[in-house]
């Protein structure tokens, strides 16, 4: 068997590849926004070893976001909210930019860190979070073939902006309260 045979049944297109991408969507939506809802559950109810709400508001405060309950209260909602949009690709676009936005925040609270142990897990969900709405959930979602399905690029444009204007909007909240 020759390297050119082994690569022309390789390259064989079969009926299954016109869904692989929507196959690799899937795996994307739910490992990222699962892990992002859990981070939210754990702010929020102490679920898997979490902090809880009173000890996440504290620790809020200790970062410089004060109130500490209402940062912290609103950073769990938008990870568990935003997480479980992405994981069942419903309303992806907001979804994406929920995501995008927490993480703007995620970034500025852990930047002093450096990339690896600090805002390294900001990064990667925002990415998440900014790419999905312009390439939609795929088909294995909530939002595939309804009506409200949106995606492409004035989408994804418009959750970025959404997303940048929320995130900055949060930071100068912390920063004026």
């Amino acid at each position: 068997m020759t390297i050119k045979s082994v690569l022309e049944r390789t390259n064989t297109p079969t009926e299954l590849d016109g869904i692989a991408a929507d196959i690799g969507l899937l795996l994307v939506r739910v490992v990222f926004g699962g892990l992002l809802a859990a981070h939210g559950a754990q702010k929020l109810f102490g679920w898997w070893g979490g902090p809880g709400l009173q000890a996440n508001a504290d620790a809020f405060e200790q970062m410089g976001y004060n109130p500490g309950k209402l940062f912290g209260t609103l950073a769990g909602l938008t990870e568990l909210g935003g997480g479980l949009l992405l994981l069942l690709g419903l309303l992806t676009p907001l979804a994406g930019a929920i995501v995008l936005g927490t993480m703007i925040n995620v970034v500025n609270a852990t930047w002093a860190m450096g990339l690896f142990g600090g805002y390294e897990m900001g990064v990667l969900f925002g990415v998440v979070g900014a790419a999905l709405p312009f390439t939609g959930p795929g088909k294995f979602s909530l939002d595939a073939g309804r009506p409200w399905q949106r995606s492409g690029f004035v989408w994804g444009v418009g959750a970025l902006i959404l997303a940048i204007v929320t995130g900055v909007l949060t930071l100068i909240l912390k920063w004026v309260l």
